[in-house]
């Protein structure tokens, strides 16, 4: 049997799962063992995604394909595929679910199996999502990954945890019921018009749906992938998740759950849905002006070394929107690629939060001071990657950044402007975060912990080398990528630059 012959996508998705299964059957006072099985699983799911990479893009749209009956009454089928777009986050998850896994061995001692299960259950859910093209199908995994993350900040979460998992689920699961209602919405009007009723994403894409189920469908899918990207207004819940979150939650919530939320809008919500999206985007737009800048305007003042980290994803991810909805080449390739970089950067920056809080068991700014002399190791990679966060050329946070602008600046120069002002008030609050924590005169709290301290250990550079490879190899050198993204990129400006030849408007 060939490598091409297997089913590589259901091998990717549910390795994980069997990962689970086994770890059924270790004991759970056998902590080594069961670290070991979840790793096994997550290295296996990562190794079968990098078959992957072998994807064409001059070739089918979605390649590697798995197409077999599920609930056939309710023309719901086992549709998996990837394109370029999916094919970069399916790595993207693979790899930080790893890294996750891998750095939690040491700070994880309590309930050690329950907590493996949870984040090998996320990582079916979250890749899942990223491969579905049956929309009902797409439902169910993006369902899926909300319950472990519930489950992953509830329990081994800080002391407001239950607080913030409330907010978390309430939240994320009005999101869910209204994609739930949109598509089902869509499905029926395509059944309406005489076709066979079904959730395929392919044959749903490009129907003529009425202009009022339009407006409203893209509505309720827009405000499940908003609340999951997060946008303002609806941002609220992210601090707080990520505050009370343990380090590999924190990872896994920015690096890859924040990235369902604008994998959605550019899967779904633009193709299935380009009349009422070409309508709404000057809203859409003015929305993600205004998240740049309060994310960054409110990183600035944040106290906390996390909760700072978690309002400059609010920032970073207003450039995703912004990207996706100028409905342009370079926007849109931006938009793809921040989401990239924004997985790399953040996800190391909570694991560098994570190194310290370990050690000091707290993250007040103020607290901190003159940590370069102490952890000079550990304040160069994390001064790495605060250049990447704030778009220094040559790392990957600048490539991203750089193509939203230039395709805000097609679109209008003054939503152009105003992104550009967020790249000077990023680069405020992180380096000034950054010249807080190790390069001040060391505060009294600091001196408390002063003979405690110890720089990066082993586990700790294994898991942050491989972002500081990507980080700096997609900064130099991002055509790879880019190349990936251009098809799936020129189909959603096919598709918006067809509805504007319609004239459709809200006001139709």
């Amino acid at each position: 049997m060939q490598l091409s012959d297997l089913p590589i996508l259901t091998l990717v998705v549910f390795t994980p799962l069997l990962g689970v299964l086994a770890l059924l059957f270790v004991p759970g006072d056998d902590h080594r063992l069961i670290r070991w099985v979840a790793l096994l699983a997550s290295l296996v799911s990562f190794a079968f995604s990098l078959v992957l990479l072998g994807y064409d893009p001059a070739g089918a749209e979605f390649q590697y394909r798995e197409d077999l009956p599920w609930i056939e009454a309710f023309g719901m089928r086992y549709t998996l595929g990837v394109d370029g777009l999916s094919v970069v986050l399916v790595l993207l998850t693979t790899l930080l679910s790893a890294v996750s896994i891998f750095y939690s061995w040491q700070p994880i001692q309590t309930r050690v199996k329950e907590y493996y299960v949870a984040l090998l259950l996320l990582m079916v859910g979250m890749l899942g999502v990223f491969v579905a093209l049956d929309l009902f199908l797409f439902y169910v995994f993006w369902e899926v990954s909300l319950i472990p993350m519930y489950l992953v900040i509830g329990i081994w979460g800080g002391p407001r945890r239950v607080y913030a998992t409330v907010k978390f689920v309430i939240y994320t699961l009005v999101g869910s019921l209204l994609m739930l209602v949109a598509i089902l919405a869509v499905a029926i009007a395509h059944a309406a018009a005489g076709n066979d009723f079904t959730f395929s994403y392919e044959a749903l894409r490009g129907f003529a749906y009425a202009d009022s189920l339009q407006a409203l469908a893209f509505i309720a899918f827009f405000l499940a992938f908003a609340i999951k990207v997060p946008m303002w207004p609806f941002h609220t819940w992210l601090p707080d998740a990520h505050v009370e979150a343990p380090t590999a939650g924190s990872i896994l919530l920015a690096g890859v759950l924040l990235k369902l939320g604008g994998y959605g809008l550019l899967r779904f919500s633009i193709p299935l849905l380009p009349d009422a999206a070409a309508s709404f985007a000057p809203i859409i737009i003015g929305m993600s002006v205004i998240a740049i800048l309060y994310g960054a305007l409110v990183a600035m003042v944040q106290p906390d070394l996390k909760k700072l980290v978690a309002y400059s994803s609010v920032s970073h991810m207003g450039f995703v929107t912004l990207g996706a909805f100028v409905f342009n080449e370079q926007g849109l390739q931006g938009a793809a690629f921040t989401m990239i970089s924004h997985g790399i950067v953040t996800g190391a920056l909570f694991l560098l939060v994570g190194v310290i809080y370990e050690q000091t068991h707290d993250r007040q700014i103020a607290h901190m001071g003159g940590l370069n002399a102490r952890l000079p190791h550990y304040a160069a990679i994390f001064g790495l990657f605060t250049f990447a966060s704030i778009g220094l050329p040559g790392l990957s946070g600048f490539v991203g950044e750089f193509l939203v602008i230039l395709g805000a600046f097609r679109y209008n120069a003054w939503v152009a402007a105003a992104a550009m002002l967020v790249v000077i008030a990023s680069a405020v609050y992180m380096l000034w975060m950054f010249q807080r924590v190790f390069f001040t005169v060391p505060s009294d709290w600091t001196r408390r912990w002063w003979s405690r301290l110890r720089d990066m250990n082993r586990n700790e550079w294994i898991a942050v080398a491989p972002l500081i490879v990507l980080v700096v190899a997609l900064g130099v050198y991002p055509g790879p990528v880019l190349e990936l993204f251009e098809a799936p990129i020129d189909r959603i400006v096919a598709a918006v630059e067809g509805a504007g030849l319609t004239g459709w408007t809200l006001g139709r």
